[in-house]
């Protein structure tokens, strides 16, 4: 693979390394307490840590990279295989990759009603979301994919209270779409 697109990922997260560094240590530690000791456990590591940087460079560009999204996206499908024929779990692949296709499609048809209200960064970080979430259930996947609009939801709503923003603001979905997916599992994990 050429330099320049290893680089790629660098060059964005460069910079807010600051905070970069600081939300992946959280998502990582929360990713360690919300898969538990398991084979699925990296997979939510590399994913909680590509969240982490994905909702600092939302949250200050509206942006979601493709340089980490694309290769996050790869790496945890990868991981999920292995977890699987790790843990003889393949029922929990495939709900998994049921749940990618289904979370990426319904974002993408959000995308396609309402461009600029969702972003394609938007649909295919979904795609990731969707994947992760639906190894630990259909409830997790399912939470995953309304969270997010009810917290982005409250969180607009107490922006404009403070005047802070108007119903016209745009405002980065990438950070709902992390903390309701995170949520979500956590959900999961409390009542297994």
């Amino acid at each position: 693979m050429p330099a320049h697109l290893l680089d790629r990922p660098r060059q964005e997260i460069a910079p807010h390394r600051t905070e970069v560094r600081v939300a992946a240590l959280v998502a990582v530690a929360w990713a360690l307490w919300a898969s538990g000791p398991g084979w699925v456990t990296p997979a939510v590591v590399v994913a909680a840590a590509a969240g982490g940087a994905l909702a600092v460079i939302d949250a200050r560009t509206h942006r979601l990279p493709n340089a980490i999204t694309y290769p996050t996206t790869a790496v945890v499908a990868l991981l999920l295989v292995a977890a699987a024929a790790a843990g003889d779990t393949w029922q929990a692949l495939t709900r998994s990759a049921v749940g990618a296709a289904l979370l990426g499609t319904c974002y993408l048809l959000l995308h396609l009603v309402h461009r600029a209200g969702m972003g394609l960064g938007d649909v295919k970080l979904a795609v990731l979301l969707g994947g992760v979430s639906a190894w630990f259930g259909w409830g997790a996947l399912l939470g995953a994919g309304v969270l997010p609009f009810f917290v982005g939801g409250l969180a607009s709503l107490v922006l404009i209270v403070l005047r802070r923003a108007t119903r016209d603001t745009a405002i980065a979905f990438g950070p709902f779409m992390l903390l309701g997916t995170a949520l979500a599992i956590s959900g999961s994990r409390l009542t297994a």
